[in-house]
């Protein structure tokens, strides 16, 4: 993982029934190489008017990466079972 994260939703597609239209979004997550590129991608968005959202965490990036792929290997079976008495 980068230095942050940057999700962009928009609209995919939209149909129309009788009774509803439906529209669908889509999430485009940037993966930013350096610190820098957060600041340029606000910034072209300011520039063209693109309303954006600013998710602020109070974690590292590097530690939640590593608690998603703990979570992922778990799921997989990837575990070990520690029992408290044999600690």
């Amino acid at each position: 993982m980068g230095w942050a994260e940057l999700k962009i939703c928009y609209p995919s597609k939209s149909s129309f029934n009788k009774k509803y239209i439906n529209l669908y979004m889509a999430t485009l997550i940037v993966h930013p190489k350096d610190k820098e590129q957060p600041t340029i991608l606000k910034t072209f968005m300011k520039a063209f008017k693109i309303a954006f959202e600013e998710e602020k965490s109070s974690y590292d990036t590097e530690f939640v990466a590593k608690i998603q792929e703990s979570r992922e290997q778990a799921k997989r079976g990837e575990t070990r079972v520690v029992n408290i008495a044999d600690l």
